[in-house]
């Protein structure tokens, strides 16, 4: 069997990345040499980034509901809940708080915690309607994923972690990756969108040159 190396390109802000993640989990543990890495990727990098793409904060986050909504009908659990972020009333988040919560997450246990705190910030996002620009909500996530508090407080507020996530941009700049969820297989192969469980598995198993 061939080794299959994926980097999952996303942002904690992004419905269909979290329709996608745990088609990938299932694709791992079905093929025990499939390796996945995480790359970040920021839809809204500043807090202004909301209002600068749609004209206001409002049309924004009516817009990017209207994402929802598809995403959940996309995502196999139908976990996202519009309704409830429709009446928040904070600003709609933006990316770089949950980015770099996920690498802090990252420089405690690698890859596996980067996931783990990737799919809890998205589900304080898009299934429990938080704010996840609110550190406590980040750090709240960092406790449920069993991170050491102390130590997450001080690298996400780190020189490192801003380094790792500008690594990530520019790898995907070079990649050619300019919407998430992307995936890059093998430092070659581009697939875009949360594809179906079954297009994931077909797609490894030929690469691993397996009969299905």
């Amino acid at each position: 069997m061939k080794d299959v190396r994926i980097e999952f390109f996303h942002d904690v802000l992004c419905a269909w990345c979290y329709a996608l993640s745990p088609r990938l989990r299932t694709l791992v543990n079905e093929f025990p040499n499939v390796e996945v890495i995480h790359r970040s990727f920021a839809l809204a990098p500043t807090q202004n980034s909301i209002e600068k793409m749609f004209g206001s904060k409002e049309s924004g986050k009516s817009e990017i509901l209207q994402h929802w909504q598809a995403a959940n009908r996309n995502d196999d659990a139908h976990r996202i809940c519009t309704d409830d972020m429709a009446c928040k009333t904070f600003d709609y988040p933006y990316s770089m708080p949950g980015l770099k919560a996920c690498k802090a997450a990252e420089l405690q246990g690698g890859q596996p915690l980067h996931w783990d705190m990737f799919d809890r910030i998205q589900k304080a996002h898009l299934t429990e309607a938080k704010n996840i620009v609110d550190f406590d909500v980040l750090l709240d996530c960092a406790i449920d994923v069993k991170l050491d508090k102390d130590r997450f407080v001080k690298d996400y507020h780190s020189e490192k972690v801003k380094q790792a996530i500008e690594a990530d941009l520019l790898r995907a700049k070079l990649a050619g990756v300019n919407a998430v969820p992307s995936l890059i297989v093998n430092e070659e192969k581009l697939i875009s969108g949360a594809q179906p469980y079954h297009t994931l598995k077909s797609f490894v198993q030929n690469l691993m040159e397996i009969d299905a």
